[in-house]
């Protein structure tokens, strides 16, 4: 499995996670915001190392690249109330300290056309990603565990299910049989009283 054959969001995840042993984060990340189009301070405390590892993946998936693409691509859209958005880029100086801590690392290198993806930057996402393959196929495999319960539990209830009407409509079979049959006696009886009645001779008066 490849870079490109797991979500981006998780092998970037796996590589900040990385970097945080490598990467000594810098005191002003904790008061700014990434561009003049946030509105307040990132909310994750760890979000200087995501960047990093987002701009190191961006840099291996769109090739070398600069500064100012890449304030462009983390830009976005500023809220100025009543009137029009207007697109802003993304802070330079946190950019440009990201590129300088993973030059420092060995994980990219200067280009003509700005910097790219050294062969331990590509080695560092490689490996993230297959580490990502291991947690998908066990990922998976509980899945499928879980699908196979779920199934078997569901079979399980509609047998419950089926036998519980079963025995309920035997109860309402019997029953009925037993009132059909209380009924019949019930006509059968006047029947003979009357026979009896009729058989017996009446008391003389006095």
């Amino acid at each position: 499995m490849g870079i490109y054959d797991v979500p981006a969001d998780r092998l970037i995840e796996a590589v900040a996670n990385e970097l945080k042993t490598k990467i000594q984060q810098p005191e002003f990340t904790k008061y700014i915001k990434t561009g003049a189009h946030r509105e307040r301070a990132p909310q994750r405390s760890d979000w200087f190392f995501m960047r990093n590892a987002s701009i190191l993946y961006q840099l291996y998936r769109h090739g070398a690249t600069g500064t100012g693409s890449l304030r462009t691509y983390y830009g976005g859209r500023r809220n100025r109330g009543v009137k029009p958005e207007h697109k802003k880029k993304a802070s330079g100086k946190i950019i440009r300290v990201c590129l300088q801590n993973l030059e420092k690392q060995g994980l990219l290198k200067k280009d003509k056309k700005g910097r790219a993806v050294t062969g331990k930057g590509e080695k560092l996402l490689y490996a993230k990603a297959k580490e990502i393959e291991i947690i998908f196929k066990e990922e998976i495999k509980k899945q499928e565990e879980e699908k196979v319960q779920r199934m078997e539990k569901a079979k399980q209830n509609i047998e419950k299910a089926m036998k519980e009407r079963k025995e309920k409509e035997e109860k309402l079979k019997q029953k009925k049989e037993a009132e059909l049959k209380a009924k019949e006696e019930t006509k059968e009886q006047p029947k003979s009283d009357e026979n009896e009645r009729r058989g017996k001779p009446e008391a003389k008066k006095a």
